[in-house]
């Protein structure tokens, strides 16, 4: 009875080893939570400047003409013929935030543009380049520089760059492949850079109360590090299912023969 009671809890063992580990299930308890509770999560965000933030200013008008010492021309230098102009695209217009949050921009001079929008800045801009010139202005603002770099335990860790204004914790994630079995989803760690203090944030992806966490929405520059998991777990792919019922197979087979050859010897 003891040898049988042996070979059933090892069985049972290794039934639990195969079992998907709860740590690695993300908003764990996320359809138990109330509609106030869901509110309560909900946040919204918008991408403010800062320091060294590269932005690309683009003034359209009706009649270009009035609106083009405010897109100022870009020049070439050649030795054999001069400053000659080149064509100017949208991307040459761009203007380095300064240590102390400010842009230098033709004819309106230094404006101090962190802790705006691009919204904001577009708006601020375009009512006083009104003052200059008949019609009201275009104002385009984007932000050329936001990105994100993720570290550690991560598919495909590395920066990378933002379109748009708001990115997610989640959304930086799923582009770095999602995150292998053996990263510790608890405790991710987003280190941020806040006018030139460091900010420490640590995320719980298994908790959806993450939702309403700080750092959710990421910021340019923000990096995120994953670490591993004490216990390295072995990926869930087929192959390594194949290869654990293969071992659980054998491991019954080698313990049966034991038990086996115990019972002949004992019955000799």
């Amino acid at each position: 009875m003891k040898f049988k009671d042996l070979l059933f809890a090892v069985f049972c063992v290794l039934l639990t080893a195969c079992a998907q580990p709860r740590d690695v299930i993300y908003f764990q308890g996320v359809d138990s939570l109330t509609p106030e509770q869901l509110e309560a999560m909900s946040q919204t965000y918008s991408t403010k400047l800062t320091s060294d933030d590269l932005l690309s200013i683009t003034v359209s008008n009706w009649d270009p003409e009035s609106v083009a010492p405010f897109n100022p021309p870009v020049y070439s230098y050649s030795t054999a013929e001069g400053e000659q102009p080149i064509v100017a695209s949208q991307s040459m217009y761009t203007y380095l935030v300064d240590k102390n949050g400010d842009i230098e921009f033709p004819v309106l001079g230094k404006i101090h543009v962190a802790g705006l929008t691009r919204q904001e800045l577009a708006a601020d801009l375009q009512n006083k380049i009104s003052k200059y010139v008949k019609d009201k202005p275009l104002v385009k603002v984007e932000l050329l520089n936001f990105k994100v770099t993720m570290m550690g335990e991560i598919n495909r860790p590395g920066s990378y760059s933002i379109k748009n204004d708001r990115v997610t914790i989640l959304d930086v994630i799923g582009m770095a492949g999602d995150l292998p079995l053996t990263a510790n989803r608890k405790n991710i760690l987003v280190i941020r850079e806040n006018e030139g203090k460091k900010e420490i944030y640590r995320l719980d992806i298994t908790d959806p109360n993450i939702f309403s966490s700080p750092c959710f929405y990421l910021k340019q520059n923000d990096v995120v590090y994953v670490e591993p998991i004490k216990t390295k777990l072995r990926s869930r792919t087929s192959s390594d299912r194949q290869f654990t019922m293969s071992l659980i197979t054998s491991l019954i087979s080698s313990v049966s023969v034991i038990v086996a050859m115990v019972i002949s010897i004992k019955n000799n």
